[in-house]
């Protein structure tokens, strides 16, 4: 696996290519915007997932992101970035960022994000999104868990794509208004807390492990893997 780290600091990127590189990844380092450009446009370019800083020289990351999603690449990006406002890490997401990191971060968090988005990236079909024993069909608009089907309402069947889209992703209120309510709500209002209760109630089924889980202060998060996986997974 082949991770395009596009950062001018060079502190960080070596930090990020050392971290990496022990982990089993190949890297590439572009200090520049024209950089990470010109290695994604190399034909037949090895790259699997890019870590993206926003704040660079000949351009800003967010041009590296556009460029991809205009050009239909769908390599996955991670925005690793000292802005944290809300309103930044929504308009990144909506620009088409698999995930957003902040500045100062924990490499480990970093490492564990970037294995949960390398294993969506690696969906079977186009057509579905599949979390564990979890499986959403996105052409017939219809779920299952450990085999047997979860009748979801339209708002719940958007909720659950965005998380399932964002495994492991702390998300907030008023980013799941954003994208599952376009702000058509107050962001006051207490809708979200009610549909994710709802989502709750038909996903953590007792025998089955918690999948939508509380981050008191911040929001809601979409667990990827069972506690019991994550504890065999750190002790190595």
């Amino acid at each position: 696996m082949q991770i395009l780290v596009v950062a001018d600091d060079q502190g960080i990127s070596s930090f990020l290519e050392k971290g990496l590189r022990a982990e089993g990844y190949s890297t590439v380092v572009a200090g520049t915007a024209d950089a990470a450009l010109a290695v994604l446009a190399q034909p037949g370019a090895p790259t699997d997932l890019g870590l993206l800083d926003l704040g660079l020289p000949s351009g800003d990351g967010e041009d590296v992101l556009r460029w991809l999603r205009h050009d239909n690449q769908s390599v996955p990006v991670i925005i690793l970035t000292a802005r944290a406002e809300v309103a930044d890490k929504v308009k990144g997401l909506n620009a088409g960022a698999n995930d957003y990191v902040t500045k100062p971060f924990s490499f480990e968090e970093l490492l564990a994000r970037i294995r949960s988005t390398l294993r969506t990236a690696e969906q079977p079909s186009a057509s579905e999104i599949v979390v564990r024993d979890l499986r959403l069909d996105l052409l017939s608009k219809a779920a299952w868990r450990a085999g047997q089907r979860i009748e979801l309402a339209p708002r719940e069947w958007a909720l659950l794509e965005l998380f399932m889209r964002h495994p492991n992703q702390v998300l907030s209120r008023t980013q799941i208004l954003s994208s599952v309510w376009d702000y058509s709500f107050d962001t006051g209002s207490n809708v979200v807390d009610v549909y994710v209760g709802y989502l709750r109630r038909k996903l953590n089924k007792p025998g089955l492990s918690p999948m939508l889980v509380t981050v008191r202060g911040a929001g809601y998060r979409f667990v990827d893997e069972s506690e019991a996986e994550a504890e065999v997974r750190s002790a190595h």
